[in-house]
């Protein structure tokens, strides 16, 4: 006997029109939170958060942030301002002292020198890697 694999399962079905039941409840939802604020409240306070609930609700049913939904970045950050931070380690930055600057003035910096004979065992040693890998000019030049 052969099963149907389910196939797209995280793609969500559209059931009111082009809106997913979701979607639909959020609408739904804040459109009636909207008429209980118009219904109740004088008209100069509730248009201000009447269209704080208007831009909540379609935040939640529409806004996408980095592919995530509203209502998870929403559930992310409620847990992250509420849970305890653990801090194991902090660098604690180090202030240079009169002692370490002078020293470090004083010495000059030496430079060691090739001679001959070392300079053309290196040139040497890079024609043969040029001959051993063929190409690698050609991909570092493009």
């Amino acid at each position: 006997m052969r099963f149907q694999i389910p196939q797209f399962i995280e793609v969500e079905d559209r059931i009111f029109g082009p809106l997913t039941l979701k979607q639909f409840i959020y609408l739904a939802g804040g459109a009636g939170f909207c008429f209980a604020l118009y219904r109740f409240l004088p008209l100069l306070i509730a248009i201000p958060l009447i269209l704080a609930a208007a831009g909540f609700a379609l935040a939640l049913a529409f806004f996408k942030l980095n592919g995530r939904n509203f209502i998870a970045v929403l559930e992310s950050a409620f847990h992250f301002f509420r849970g305890s931070r653990l801090y194991i380690w902090r660098k604690v930055p180090k202030t240079p002292t009169g002692k370490d600057i002078k020293a470090t003035e004083g010495t000059p910096i030496t430079v060691p020198r090739l001679s001959e004979s070392r300079l053309k065992d290196l040139t040497w040693s890079l024609d043969i890697y040029d001959q051993t890998n063929p190409g690698t000019q050609e991909t570092m030049r493009k």
